[in-house]
């Protein structure tokens, strides 16, 4: 997996993440730094807001990195589906990283665990020698924190602290971890693909009497 100061060597790179309420858009050098534009508009504005005052058509970006995800399906959806209409117009190299995974190597601490809401009763769950992994609200043990302005349905465990989620403060923390992943079908993560029921049509009938 390559690092972001690997990846960023082509210019321009922009940054898309929207799993979290503040969606933040960045275009990044390889040490992490770089220009930022934030909004907390719904994602189907605020990533197109944001690229725009950037001043980088989508049309000139060397390469993409964007957050998969743990967070909002909605907003990571979002951006997947604008990267793969922007791939139309080039093809540039699209990377994805996790989100628990980038505050659990900023914080650089093996006993803490960075959690989300995974909805019925369970959370994303990511530690550093663990890994990430869907845990039950009564398993859950331990110091816990999550990323700020992640919203969450599930009554959250006591204790849970919240800790800053700017990119702009993480990413220089994290230039050269292993964290991104190159993809041709950028999408939202899932722990497990999706199953289906087949359903099979009947003709209505009036009960039998």
């Amino acid at each position: 997996m390559p690092s972001l100061h690997e990846v960023c060597g082509q210019s321009p790179t922009i940054v898309l993440d929207a799993a979290s309420a503040r969606v933040q858009v960045g275009m990044v050098q390889a040490d992490g730094t770089g220009q930022w534009q934030c909004s907390t508009d719904e994602s189907g504005v605020a990533i197109f807001k944001c690229l725009d005052r950037l001043g980088v058509p989508p049309d000139q970006v060397a390469a993409w990195i964007f957050c998969e995800g743990p967070g909002s399906i909605l907003g990571v959806r979002t951006v997947a589906m604008a990267l793969r209409t922007w791939g139309v117009l080039r093809r540039s190299p699209v990377y994805g990283y996790g989100s628990l995974a980038l505050v659990a190597h900023a914080l650089g601490r093996r006993d803490v665990s960075v959690i989300a809401d995974a909805r019925r009763d369970t959370w994303h769950h990511f530690t550093l020698e663990g890994g990430l992994r869907r845990v039950a609200t009564d398993q859950l043990a331990g110091e816990m924190v999550i990323p700020e302005n992640f919203r969450h349905w599930s009554t959250p465990p006591p204790h849970l602290t919240q800790v800053p989620y700017r990119l702009a403060d993480l990413l220089p923390q994290v230039s050269h971890a292993d964290l991104l992943r190159e993809t041709d079908a950028p999408d939202a993560f899932l722990h497990e693909e999706p199953s289906y029921l087949t359903w099979k049509p009947q003709i209505h009938r009036a009960p039998v009497r």
